[in-house]
């Protein structure tokens, strides 16, 4: 009986040792690169896959469109915030989506600076995964500020009154961060884009496309001029965003660690956020990976050893914040702060104690199936384990801002919390437009580097060697 690739793929990889797996599965060559991911988006036409999962995509971000202009109409009232859970689902859901968006600059620049080759293969789809998350994560906050059409107060703009933002509070920090962070993202995404984009403009045979792809690639010759500067470029920009991934979340957890609320402050908290952040956004790679090579026939360049690798990752950052949850509950009893106690003790045993078990189940229990390897190399049991760290993610982020806001120091303010149909909907709306967005790059954009899948070849390596002995 004839294999499929993907049991092929599978069969190799169970035959060889972790250090001998393909990066890049035999057979190809420089023109059979080009051509298959080219053809992917100027060649493959419109399917009934596609249209029905964009459609559906695009419904659920008409959601957000009607919630946010109710939202506008009524004001934050709608949400289930009050008095003292004065943060809720879009402070949760802030912090999720920057997490997501983590892991995509993660295997860009740091994995490029480290000279990873087998990152070639889900780098740029990573890299727009993480504009899209940065792009989900920046409405919350203009939400939550009850007043989205002064959200231009943030900035330090000239002004003839003199008033100007509080930059001692971390919430302005999160705006340069985040906003820093997105930029950078973005520009190191186009550039990685450019050469790609001129292979679009040559081969592609609709006028139309010719020139829109011939705009984007801004000149692109291939010239030796243009290599230089466009390596320099790169690698200069990969060096920008990665000290950005370490530093963008350590300021959103500055949002909790220094005020005095128990449950927040804590010096643990800028750590354990990202390694947190880069937990789910590995999570996010592999549920957005998973389908991709499946439905568009790409197990030969997403081989099963990138998987194996993202799941180690997670594996390892996953171990990361379980050693963050210890510390937690040690901190607690070892500060002998009475407060400090009754909230730990009420994050597990309390009214909403359900939600710490559940995190408990999903982050901590869960993702210890990743110890095996045929779990790492099953695509269906990898997707399933890293949809549950997702879900696990948000409930994590919805215990540290909703429990610990709950009890306050004084029980006559203690209170609950409960979500509407607001917050659901302006959360879904969100997804939505996450996926239309990723939809749309993988049916108009190279998912898959061309340039960079080319250097894993075996001539690709010996012109390399040749060029250094000349």
């Amino acid at each position: 009986m004839d294999q499929t690739p993907e049991t092929k793929n599978s069969a190799t990889l169970e035959r060889l040792l972790p250090g001998q797996q393909p990066v890049l599965m035999p057979g190809h060559t420089m023109e059979t690169i080009t051509d298959k991911i080219v053809s992917l988006v100027l060649r493959r036409p419109v399917t009934l896959g596609w249209l029905g999962g964009f459609a559906f995509f695009f419904g659920v971000l008409n959601v957000l469109m009607f919630a946010a202009a109710y939202l506008f109409y009524r004001g934050v009232g709608i949400w289930g915030i009050n008095i003292p859970v004065g943060w809720g689902f879009a402070i949760v859901n802030f912090v999720w989506w920057i997490g997501i968006g983590h892991a995509g600059t993660l295997i860009s620049a740091i994995l490029l600076l480290l000279k990873q080759g087998w990152r070639n293969s889900i780098n740029r789809f990573a890299e727009a995964m993480t504009l899209f998350a940065v792009a989900c994560a920046g409405l919350f906050p203009v939400f939550h500020t009850g007043r989205p059409w002064l959200a231009y107060w943030l900035f330090p703009y000239p002004n003839t009154m003199g008033v100007w933002p509080q930059f001692r509070s971390p919430l302005l920090w999160d705006v340069f961060a985040v906003s820093t962070y997105g930029t950078i993202s973005a520009l190191f995404w186009f550039m990685g884009l450019i050469p790609d984009l001129a292979t679009f403009r040559d081969t592609a045979k609709n006028r139309v496309a010719k020139i829109i792809y011939g705009l984007l690639a801004m000149g692109w010759r291939g010239s030796v001029r243009h290599w230089k500067r466009y390596e320099s470029a790169y690698l200069l920009l990969a060096g920008l965003a990665t000290p950005l991934v370490l530093s963008v979340h350590t300021v959103v957890s500055f949002d909790f660690a220094i005020s005095i609320l128990p449950g927040w402050h804590t010096t643990i908290f800028p750590p354990y956020f990202v390694a947190g952040a880069i937990y789910s956004g590995f999570a996010m790679v592999l549920v957005l990976a998973i389908p991709i090579r499946r439905f568009y026939g790409v197990e030969d360049m997403m081989t099963l050893r990138h998987l194996d690798n993202a799941a180690k990752l997670m594996l390892s950052t996953g171990l990361i914040v379980v050693y963050g949850y210890t510390t937690d509950a040690f901190y607690a009893y070892y500060s002998g702060s009475f407060y400090e106690m009754f909230m730990f003790k009420n994050r597990v045993l309390g009214p909403m104690g359900w939600a710490y078990w559940v995190l408990i189940i999903f982050n901590v229990i869960t993702p210890q199936v990743l110890w095996f390897r045929r779990v790492r190399l099953n695509p269906g049991l990898l997707f399933l384990t890293s949809v549950i760290v997702l879900f696990g993610m948000w409930m994590e982020r919805f215990v540290i801002v909703v429990v610990s806001l709950h009890r306050d120091f004084l029980p006559s303010s203690w209170g609950t919390y409960v979500a509407t149909r607001w917050d659901y909907a302006i959360f879904a709306g969100t997804i939505g437009l996450f996926f239309s967005a990723m939809f749309l790059f993988v049916r108009l954009m190279p998912m898959i580097t061309i340039f960079e899948m080319r250097t894993l070849l075996p001539e690709a390596k010996l012109s390399e060697e040749v060029a250094a002995n000349d």
